[in-house]
């Protein structure tokens, strides 16, 4: 194996050298060559597949690393992901390359959570709105919404869904969860009550989803999900893009058949500029921020850099995938 002080590493998070300065010092004091994306944006699986060979180690943001990107990165043996989600990440390719892939759990869990509460608070009154409108002179009066007495329901309770329930505690509202995991001990410290997925559509007035990823979960958010909805019920998402088929949310949102809806996720980042979302009233739309706060990032930073050294060192990493 290379010595460490003579490998090449790629960082892509476009974030990561303007956080914590002491992350970027760090990196560049172990490793002879640090390569920083300066695109502003995730890389495509083309831009990757031009910069990775000489490559050892990747820090890796929400890039599009699939078989052909790692066919071309002969000497790379890790990916650590600055943060949790791995599905723009080909697993199978990675393993069959003796390519270990790192993530880093819960470094986020907190940071995306408060944006989810952010955004629900916001859906029931229209904060944003009235800002806008009262700065630009007017006095507006909305029909707004409060929290108390409504139900909650969050689809998927891991981390960033127990996260959610903690923080809604105070909002005199009911919380379901669905989830595959069943955690009795945390429902009962925070009073929340496990149920179907039916039952958590039907009787919710806000859904959150809280789950990966996945070729199951493709486009699940689609007409027959959303027709499960009680009528005039908010939907927010905070975790993948993915999930939502976005033609599906378009017509029900102008139709009225979902009330309001809060996306930081999308199908394809950044929106293209004749995005069906930007002609809606009753949509907020936030730029894939769940993760960017001071805690977090400098977390997911720490802990990314801690697992692409372990590697590169020849050490085995605390949070590996694959």
């Amino acid at each position: 194996m290379k010595p460490l002080q003579q490998c090449k590493v790629l960082v892509t998070p476009t974030s990561y050298a303007s956080q914590d300065q002491s992350l970027k010092g760090e990196l560049e004091r172990k490793v002879a060559d640090v390569v920083y994306n300066t695109t502003g944006k995730p890389l495509s699986a083309l831009q990757l597949q031009e910069l990775l060979p000489g490559v050892d180690g990747m820090i890796a943001g929400l890039d599009e690393i699939n078989d052909q990107t790692l066919a071309a990165a002969k000497d790379l043996k890790v990916v650590a992901r600055y943060g949790v989600g791995t599905d723009n990440v080909d697993l199978e390719s990675a393993m069959r390359r003796g390519i270990i892939v790192t993530n880093t759990p819960r470094a986020n869990s907190k940071a995306v959570a408060e944006l989810t509460v952010t955004l629900i608070l916001n859906l029931l009154r229209p904060v944003i709105q009235c800002a806008k409108l009262t700065k630009d002179g007017g006095w507006p009066r909305y029909k707004a919404y409060s929290l108390e007495g409504k139900t909650v329901g969050l689809y998927g309770a891991g981390a960033i869904g127990k996260e959610v329930a903690s923080r809604l505690c105070g909002f005199d509202c009911a919380v379901l969860a669905y989830d595959i995991k069943e955690d009795e001990a945390f429902a009962g410290e925070y009073g929340v009550q496990y149920v179907s997925s039916d039952d958590l559509l039907n009787q919710s007035d806000v859904i959150s989803l809280h789950i990966p990823g996945t070729p199951a979960t493709l486009e699940m958010v689609n007409e027959q999900f959303i027709g499960k909805m009680k009528d005039g019920a908010w939907l927010v998402n905070t975790a993948r893009g993915d999930l939502v088929n976005e033609e599906a949310l378009v017509k029900a949102l102008e139709s009225g058949n979902l009330r309001g809806a809060a996306l930081d996720v999308f199908q394809e980042e950044p929106l293209r500029k004749d995005h069906p979302f930007f002609r809606l009233e009753n949509i907020i739309l936030t730029p894939h921020m769940g993760a960017h706060a001071d805690s977090a990032t400098n977390r997911m930073g720490h802990m990314a850099l801690d697992e692409c050294l372990r590697v590169l060192s020849g050490e085995q990493p605390r949070y590996q995938v694959v």
